[in-house]
């Protein structure tokens, strides 16, 4: 039964995460100020990471020199993101590093658009974090609850985009597009599964919220700050990702 409360959709937040972690014995068990610590630094990381590219591209105009930083962030951040996923003891030492390189591919993706769209990244950080204000909200007020049927569901919902998404990207490969999943589809139907892939995102940070504050009560390891907090950018990244596709089919002319 325990271990149900340890579900998530998140792929950095999971059951087998807790299961891995000796739980109740740990000699400096992980704290809720801890987890919110490290969260906080790994997303300061990020987000200086992501003003370089930014202020290179933004400064010359030319889409070459982010180039190099969008391929090492976006490769070398998901290379990370396996190894802490899979072994979260790795996670003090990589989820910097990972935070660093995600920087980079969203700084560079946010130049480009911004290029296109003045403002539109700042509307993608003030939404993204807005939606996670109010999730954190309506987590602590119990107006929403991680319960077992909400688990499964958003789980269900995560895992049929992630598919969605895998097949798009191999027959990409083939040079066969899927239109409704271009950010250069404007049409109705292609806005409304980019709101629906935003919910979804938003719903992950109810499981992440709860993940971590059962993690906490149940003592686990310290180490596992940094797991959580990695997990939690994880999601912070996916939203604000999607709520930047989601603006600039909006803003389409």
């Amino acid at each position: 039964m325990a271990d149900r409360f340890f579900r998530s959709g998140n792929p950095g937040l999971n059951d087998k995460t807790f299961a891995k972690a000796p739980i109740a014995g740990a000699a400096e068990p992980m704290t809720l100020s801890g987890t919110i610590n490290k969260s906080f630094l790994l997303l300061i990381v990020l987000m200086l990471s992501a003003l370089w590219p930014w202020s290179q591209y933004l400064s010359g105009g030319d889409a070459a020199v982010i180039g190099p930083a969008l391929t090492i962030g976006a490769i070398g951040g998901l290379v990370l993101a396996l190894i802490i996923s899979f072994k979260p003891t790795t996670a003090p030492v990589l989820a910097l590093p990972y935070a660093a390189l995600e920087g980079l591919a969203i700084g560079g993706m946010s130049a480009l658009l911004e290029a296109r769209y003045p403002g539109i990244a700042i509307q993608a950080v003030g939404l993204t974090f807005g939606v996670f204000a109010v999730m954190l909200v309506a987590y602590r007020t119990g107006l929403i609850r991680a319960t077992a049927r909400f688990r499964a569901i958003v789980i269900a919902a995560t895992g049929g985009i992630a598919l969605v998404y895998l097949v798009t990207m191999v027959m990409g490969l083939f040079h066969v597009q899927a239109p409704v999943f271009s950010i250069t589809d404007a049409s109705p139907l292609s806005i409304g599964v980019s709101l629906v892939i935003v919910g979804v995102a938003a719903l992950n940070l109810i499981l992440d919220f709860d993940i971590i504050e059962t993690g906490v009560a149940r003592g686990a390891p310290r180490y596992m700050e940094w797991y959580c907090g990695f997990g939690l950018l994880v999601t912070l990244v996916w939203l604000y990702m999607e709520i930047l596709r989601l603006l600039a089919k909006l803003r389409r002319d």
